[in-house]
């Protein structure tokens, strides 16, 4: 099938499809770019066994290293990064098992490796507070291992933070009204996990960083230049995210949420230019990502019945001319939670 282009805007009035949730009583202006989460929203062909990656990564990257070139830090172990879970927590344990990260009661079994997630926690699967509780307990349990276990912010812990604190308050989006509470149901916002959220996840959420770099890694959520509007460092980024959060201005807090939603800024010919100046800014070698699936990076969707041209994704895509390694594989949409030792080999 011919490729599509960027997901659609999600329109003012109810869904085409079922709704998820009853429809807002006024319009809800979602951030520009940002993915709604209805029924009809395309899923990968879960028949496909083709590779996303048909070369070694080495061949993608001229300059990267291997896991032997390229030490960690005096007394660390091995660098993994986990994609976006989206309250996937049965996949997520599986994936982390795979791995060797954890034993089958899970538990950190990996000594002094270190993990990073790049964030989005919860909404659009089942278990987004169980998630979220068990990365809790693998940073204790790694960093009394020798190790750690650490954690990004994304635009869905943004999203959650702003539905607890402010509901249905109105905030200015720049084309209209709308609300956090009303933008997190229509974009798989869970019952379940609002009843569940407690203190402790909201203030474990609110400090997460937005940035940091790993042996070369810049490490982000969003595949956006966005984060150079907040500082020209990766602590000074970190600080405003971390203040913004603290004065709890709800037009403030929906402003950084809807610059956590932008994407694609590294795909098209400008895209390594757009990296570039991430890793100018904050240092590294390449830029790490979740936020973007990589069917949609890739412009290949399937049908809603697993029918048509997917594409099934069996590990990171790679591009801008090897500068950016895309991490969402699209378990929302049938694809595969990624866990991945980096630096990549072929």
């Amino acid at each position: 099938m011919p490729p599509v282009g960027p997901p659609v805007h999600l329109p003012a009035g109810p869904p085409t499809a079922p709704p998820l949730v009853p429809t807002p009583a006024a319009p809800v202006e979602l951030p520009e770019e940002y993915t709604p989460t209805v029924r009809d929203l395309p899923v990968i062909g879960a028949g496909r066994t083709d590779t996303l990656i048909d070369r070694p990564v080495s061949d993608l990257i001229p300059s990267a290293q291997t896991a032997a070139d390229q030490d960690a830090p005096e007394g660390m172990g091995p660098l993994y990064v986990v994609g976006d879970v989206h309250g996937y927590y049965d996949e997520l344990r599986e994936a982390l098992a795979a791995e060797g990260l954890i034993d089958a009661d899970g538990n950190w079994a990996a000594g002094n490796a270190r993990l990073w997630f790049l964030g989005d926690f919860t909404d659009r699967g089942p278990d987004g507070i169980g998630v979220i509780d068990l990365v809790m307990q693998l940073s204790a349990e790694a960093a009394a291992a020798g190790g750690y276990c650490k954690a990004l912010m994304g635009n869905h812990e943004l999203l959650l933070l702003g539905a607890k604190r402010f509901g249905d308050t109105p905030v200015q989006s720049g084309a209209g009204t709308a609300s956090f509470q009303a933008a997190w149901l229509l974009n798989g916002g869970q019952k379940s996990d609002m009843d569940r959220l407690e203190d402790h996840h909201l203030q474990w959420m609110a400090r997460l960083d937005a940035v940091m770099e790993e042996d070369g890694h810049l490490l982000v959520h969003s595949d956006t230049t966005a984060y150079l509007e907040y500082g020209d460092s990766i602590e000074a980024v970190n600080d405003t995210v971390h203040d913004v959060l603290t004065r709890s201005d709800a037009d403030e807090v929906w402003d950084l949420f809807r610059k956590f939603t932008k994407r694609f800024a590294f795909r098209d010919e400008a895209g390594s230019q757009a990296v570039r100046e991430l890793l100018d800014a904050y240092g590294g070698e390449r830029v790490v990502h979740g936020h973007s699936p990589i069917p949609y990076l890739l412009g290949e969707v399937g049908t809603e019945d697993g029918e048509g041209d997917g594409t099934a994704v069996d590990g990171p895509h790679v591009y801008a001319d090897g500068l950016a390694i895309a991490m969402d594989g699209g378990v929302t949409m049938a694809g595969k939670l990624l866990v991945v030792q980096l630096p990549l080999s072929g």
